[in-house]
């Protein structure tokens, strides 16, 4: 069958770029990640054969790059040579390749097509010029205060590392006779901060106490003053308290209810307990908890004991096996009380906005709904205006007909890529046939060309189908890396082909009579020509 494009979709990430080619029971996968390029492969449940040949944006590190197959779809983890550098397009080129879905916001399956996307921008935009806050958010000085240190004890840290890995940190955890960082709980992460200008890594709870992970000691018994890093206080705020107020709104509007969420670092997701969500009732809930916010309705928290008949009704998923002390209550005016250990706004002007960005389907029959609430509704709207300026840049056209612009780019990439397709084939066809006429046909036989891909290799390969030879074929620079293909007896491929590949300081894989794979020396190719000729001249000696 013809080759067509996989559909692909890629996220940008400080340390990595993932990359996700969406092909349903895919079967003869092959991934080759490069340090400037991925060449992917597979075919679909219908036997389609699928290829992506992508040159990236900037160089990535291969040797710390892997992919992983799913039911639905191959990934490509890609780390970035040079970390929180940020990628605005997956390409060198400006025009992307037609089969690349490229989402500014690191989301997909939004509800509903690109013309009304694009056209709620707009409405957002005004939107958020309407909507007043009801006070400023507090001041610095109301967010530092002086304590008591109560012990300190050595401990370790585990974080993320370069690659994937983890990394332990050794330190000491730090105990307060009071707090205002808040231990990670309840579906929001922990607050960061410092004691006497120490910087708190991080804030677990431990019963009724607090840990602070510092890298220094404290001395019991000593006055240390505290201080919250409000920035990240108040952004985890609003997505909390935007939470309780979508959780409310959902269950009253449509019976909806929360099983569980996450606030995330640039995007939360609530849990419902429903196999679907439609368009319709989301964006019936964003308009009702808007509404809400411009009626600048206020937040309460109140403490009630364990045996307080009110206890009963506050909506609630239990209480933590080791909980002590009152129990905690949320309330949104008129609209929910909630059990909550939480951070939140005193009023729910301080949200501003709320967007729902749309659903996807979560595990066990559950719907994932996904939100941004806030300042991140802010930072969602500038990276959307930046993406908007620079196609209106690159189409050449108003933001109105971007959408038609891109369709007729798509229709004529289809059919360059098309044409480029067959002219390939054309060429390694002629190369096959001019090799095989040869004077020099016999014994190893070898092919070196700057452009070219794996497809390239496989179709001379295959037009020549000698099983007498041995065909050594290399693309791509001959100072840098690239690819290479070692075809012909399947036992000579089998021994030598491992070594090839280490020879070329690359790797590779084989398959009947073919093994094949990425360089990274390419300049070492005549080395790995002259181990091909010496195991040719070997074999004939012995015959």
């Amino acid at each position: 069958m013809e080759r067509q494009p996989a559909r692909t979709l890629w996220y940008d990430r400080p340390k990595y770029v993932f990359m996700e080619f969406c092909v349903e029971d895919s079967t003869d996968v092959s991934v080759l990640i490069e340090d400037h390029r991925v060449v992917f492969s597979c075919r679909n449940g219908d036997g389609v054969e699928l290829y992506n040949e992508i040159e990236f944006y900037a160089k990535v590190n291969s040797k710390d790059s892997q992919d992983k197959r799913s039911g639905r779809s191959i990934t490509c983890f890609v780390r970035k040579w040079k970390e929180k550098v940020a990628w605005p397009r997956l390409t060198k080129e400006d025009i992307k390749p037609v089969w690349l879905s490229v989402d500014f916001d690191n989301w997909r399956d939004w509800e509903g097509d690109d013309e009304v996307e694009l056209a709620q921008v707009e409405h957002y935009a005004e939107l958020l010029n309407k909507v007043s806050t009801k006070r400023p958010p507090p001041a610095m000085d109301d967010l530092d205060f002086t304590t008591t240190v109560v012990s300190c004890s050595p401990a370790e840290l585990q974080t993320d590392a370069s690659g994937g890995k983890k990394e332990v940190l050794s330190g000491f955890h730090v105990v307060l006779e009071d707090t205002l960082l808040f231990p990670e709980g309840g579906g929001q992460p922990d607050d960061r901060g410092t004691i006497n200008d120490i910087s708190v890594l991080r804030v677990t709870r431990r019963g009724a106490q607090a840990d602070h992970f510092t890298e220094s000691p404290l001395s019991p018994g000593s006055q240390v003053q505290v201080r919250v890093d409000w920035e990240r206080r108040f952004d985890h705020m609003q997505q909390h308290s935007g939470q309780h107020l979508i959780t409310a709104v959902a269950d009253l509007l449509f019976g909806l209810k929360t099983t569980s969420w996450e606030l995330g670092r640039l995007r939360s997701v609530i849990e419902l307990d429903s196999p679907s969500v439609t368009a319709e009732q989301v964006a019936a809930i964003e308009q009702s908890v808007n509404q809400k916010i411009r009626d600048r309705l206020p937040v309460s928290v109140r403490e009630l004991s364990l045996d307080d008949p009110e206890v009963e009704q506050v909506r609630g998923r239990g209480l933590p096996d080791d909980h002590a002390g009152p129990i905690r209550v949320v309330t949104i005016e008129g609209v929910d009380s909630n059990m909550c250990c939480g951070t939140h706004v005193s009023n729910l002007s301080d949200l501003q906005v709320i967007k729902i960005l749309g659903t996807e389907k979560g595990k066990k029959n559950k719907s994932n709904l996904i939100f941004l609430a806030g300042n991140r509704v802010l930072k969602w709207m500038e990276r959307s205006h930046g993406s908007e300026k620079a196609l209106t840049s690159l189409l050449k056209c108003g933001v109105e007909d971007h959408v038609e612009a891109v369709k007729k780019l798509q229709n004529a990439t289809k059919l360059l890529q098309k044409n480029n397709l067959n002219l390939l084939r054309d060429l390694a066809v002629h190369t096959a046939h001019s090799l095989r006429s040869s004077p020099a046909w016999g014994g190893v036989v070898t092919l070196h060309r700057k452009e070219g891909d794996s497809e390239f290799m496989n179709i001379i390969a295959n037009e020549i189908g000698s099983e007498e030879t041995l065909l050594f074929l290399t693309v791509g620079d001959e100072k840098g890396a690239g690819l290479f293909l070692l075809a012909g007896p399947a036992e000579a491929v089998e021994t030598l082909g491992p070594r090839v590949a280490e020879v070329l300081e690359g790797k590779g894989a084989g398959k009947k009579g073919r093994f094949q794979g990425k360089a990274t020396k390419m300049s070492r190719r005549a080395e790995a020509q002259a181990l091909l000729q010496d195991y040719v001249s070997t074999q004939s000696a012995e015959e």
